[in-house]
């Protein structure tokens, strides 16, 4: 192997696991929309130089995530009431085909263990601890493409994933909302149980529905707060 070529594999390397972990940042809303990216921060955080976090900056700012400005550095991207819109519908009509291929191929331990994921985001739920209710209701979306076996399918929800989880960060879930999310979650198991795949795609693209819903009026709180 050249010289140059292990030069390169490990800045590409480094490059890539930058861009995953700030990817996860927004996931887990450490980033939320309208915040300035601190370079020297984030390079103290993963102990890099300037140059790779640069370069994973720009990979997110091509995918919509982050706004790169001359002078001002990079900021989190806002979503706007159009790419609500445009982005909701689409995952809604992902998660449909992956629920009717989930319930086709859904063995009993599978159903089972998708039921053991409800019931601990209900024990969060119940408690009102939100940050531990998201990472169950998002393996619980997750494991319906995994149980649709179709690698394609996966790969396009993945590429969504990021953006929708960005947005959903900027959401505050009043308590009637939260509600409604449970229910649609119960829906959902049901579905499941009865190996349902038309009604169990029905529910999820309500669901995303009702998710639209909830970060359109995030976004009118925001501007009425941004108007006072």
């Amino acid at each position: 192997m050249a010289m140059s070529d292990t030069a390169i594999i490990p800045r590409r390397s480094l490059h890539d696991e930058l861009a995953a972990q700030l990817r996860d940042m927004l996931m887990r809303g450490d980033l939320k929309a309208g915040d300035k990216i601190s370079e020297q921060a984030l390079c103290q955080r993963f102990g890099v130089s300037r140059t790779p976090l640069r370069e994973a900056l720009k990979v997110l700012a091509n995918e919509g995530l982050l706004i790169l400005s001359p002078n001002r550095g990079a900021s989190v991207a806002r979503v706007s009431p159009e790419e609500v819109d445009e982005l909701f519908p689409i995952m809604g009509a992902l998660e449909a085909v992956a629920g009717e291929a989930a319930c086709a191929r859904a063995s009993d331990a599978d159903v089972a263990s998708v039921q053991a994921m409800h019931d601990e985001m209900l024990a969060y739920y119940r408690a009102g601890d939100p940050a531990a209710y998201l990472r169950l209701n998002r393996a619980i979306h997750e494991k319906f493409f995994e149980l649709a076996g179709n690698h394609a399918l996966s790969q396009l929800y993945q590429t969504l994933m990021v953006r929708i989880h960005a947005v959903r960060f900027i959401a505050q879930k009043s308590s009637e909302r939260w509600r409604e999310a449970v229910q649609d979650h119960e829906e959902m198991m049901a579905a499941l149980k009865a190996r349902d795949g038309v009604r169990l795609g029905t529910i999820l693209k309500e669901h995303l529905r009702h998710k639209a819903a909830m970060v359109h009026e995030s976004l009118d709180q925001l501007d009425s707060h941004a108007a006072e």
